[in-house]
């Protein structure tokens, strides 16, 4: 598989992501609190990730492998947690609290969004193009 069509994919999740994030502040926060609105976001944002691989994937991978695949997943879920590391130092936020998204203990399904984000290709190569 093409890297660099991949690498188009991936950035796809950006904006998403994004729009992801004012829901929740501006919509979810409001109708259904802080505590939930953090929970219900993580899983929108995987559903969202998940699809948006779902429709792309098989456009620009025709003749891919599970190892293309895995390869594809392992990549997009470096280059999200090198995202999002560097956007949250560059807004000012500490390690410790960046870190604290990895504790779904919090309310916070960050782990589920990189699990997703991992395993979309894969599924999508099992499901869409077997």
């Amino acid at each position: 598989m093409n890297i660099l069509k991949s690498l188009i994919i991936w950035l796809c999740f950006i904006p998403v992501a994004i729009l992801n994030g004012g829901l929740r502040e501006y919509v979810l926060a409001k109708a259904i609190g802080k505590e939930w609105a953090l929970p219900v976001s993580g899983i929108t944002l995987s559903v969202c990730i998940f699809l948006t691989t779902w429709l792309l994937l098989p456009r620009i991978a025709k003749a891919v492998t599970f190892k293309d695949c895995w390869l594809t997943g392992i990549c997009w879920s470096v280059l999200t947690i090198a995202f999002e590391f560097t956007a949250g130092l560059t807004e000012g936020y500490a390690v410790t609290e960046l870190l604290n998204a990895y504790n779904p203990l919090t309310g916070n399904l960050w782990l589920l969004v990189l699990v997703t984000t991992l395993l979309s290709p894969v599924i999508t190569k099992n499901y869409r193009t077997a």
